[in-house]
């Protein structure tokens, strides 16, 4: 599986540098909503994207509710660790059968 490009388009020290931008001034604007509207343009980022820049760093705060981006990156760790296994339980199965097999095709000694 091919992994997307646009996801790390911009730096982290962007993102940061974006997200406090509008926490810092959205005091001077109607609404969080129009500082997003001003500010994505300056950064070079679509709205949506920093909005949801904005909302994670407002859930990592504990300001908003939803999973953290720590949370997040342990459920990610965990599913591919419970594939992993479910991978090898599939192996671990595979192998019994096969030497199952062949034991009841082995002639018997006397």
């Amino acid at each position: 599986m091919e992994k997307d490009n646009r996801a790390n388009r911009y730096s982290p020290d962007t993102r940061a540098r974006a997200v406090r931008m509008v926490l810092e001034n959205q005091g001077s604007y109607e609404s969080q909503s129009a500082a997003i509207k001003a500010i994505a343009p300056k950064i070079g980022c679509g709205r949506d994207t920093l909005r949801r820049w904005v909302q994670q760093e407002e859930t990592d705060a504990g300001r908003r509710d939803g999973v953290t981006s720590e949370e997040r990156a342990r459920i990610k760790e965990l599913e591919r660790e419970v594939r992993e296994l479910r991978q090898a339980n599939e192996i671990l199965k595979k192998a019994s059968a096969y030497f199952a097999q062949a034991e009841l095709d082995r002639p018997l000694k006397r």
